[in-house]
């Protein structure tokens, strides 16, 4: 399967030329099956219009994950041109929430917060809730699983085609569960389900260790935490996701230089127009 990264910035958009390279849209990560249209993606910030340029003018028939309803994964829902035609056929799921999941995904998405409600988006668009467990959707296994994160039940996920598998833990606060090894949180059960042997591990890299006194309320995880979780889950390559709105191109090369001197798994920050074949070729 294809892996392309259409946002990886957390929280808010970053414009401006100091976040060119690794770029400024927030979370969405696309799939897709050898050389099929994508089909699966992760979360809909503002890169999913990332994701009409590679469907080239065709419609999105497929399905979307939303790791929580955070604005910055789910504020490019209604700007998703591929999504939002006569054509489409899209699947949303949301983690479940007890009640209605249109309803759900409407009391931030509809006036007076924005023109138009999830009814008003084209084609044909079916909104489910998802509890716990695996899943087969669009042609993918999907394990989800809940992990802790501020402000809203949150998954992370894990999708594997039979031959590769990626898991997916966006945004992720594991110190709510107590200060772990390294006082960034624990290796939790959940966590660990979902990361091990996967061949790619993309994880909530937003802080590192010398910001975490002032941010370890925040709701999320340090880079230092991703590498300590890939190496107790023996994941093959590392993504750092998530990256802090205000975190320059300079300082993401810095950080991921660090994490990866003091590991032997292989360390990259995940960019914008990033395409990996998972499993690699090389493999």
């Amino acid at each position: 399967m294809r892996l392309h990264v259409c946002g990886a910035r957390g929280s808010t958009p970053a414009p401006g030329p100091s976040f060119l390279r690794f770029g400024g849209h927030t979370s969405c990560v696309a799939f897709a099956h050898d050389d099929a249209d994508v089909s699966l993606l992760l979360d809909a910030g503002t890169g999913i219009r990332r994701v009409s340029q590679l469907l080239d003018d065709r419609p999105f028939v497929g399905a979307i994950l939303l790791g929580h309803l955070h604005w910055d994964h789910t504020q490019g829902l209604p700007f998703f041109r591929a999504g939002d035609r006569r054509d489409a056929r899209v699947d949303l799921y949301l983690p479940e929430q007890g009640g209605d999941a249109e309803v759900t995904l409407a009391r931030g998405f509809s006036p007076p917060h924005f023109p138009i409600a999830p009814s008003g988006l084209r084609g044909r668009w079916r909104f489910r809730g998802l509890d716990e467990g695996k899943h087969r959707i669009a042609d993918f296994d999907v394990l989800a699983r809940e992990i802790p994160h501020k402000g809203g039940r949150t998954f992370g996920y894990r999708i594997s085609d039979g031959l590769g598998t990626v898991a997916y833990l966006s945004d992720h606060h594991p110190a709510s569960l107590g200060p772990g090894p390294h006082g960034f949180g624990p290796y939790h059960d959940a966590a660990c389900e979902l990361a091990t042997g996967a061949d790619v591990l993309l994880h909530d890299a937003q802080y590192v260790a010398r910001e975490w006194p002032q941010r370890s309320s925040f709701g999320h995880s340090t880079v230092d935490y991703a590498v300590g979780l890939a190496e107790a889950a023996g994941v093959d390559r590392l993504m750092l996701f998530h990256h802090e709105p205000a975190r320059t191109d300079k300082e993401i090369d810095d950080l991921t230089r660090r994490a990866q001197s003091s590991t032997g798994i292989a360390v990259v920050a995940a960019a914008e127009g990033d395409v990996l074949a998972v499993p690699s070729r090389d493999d």
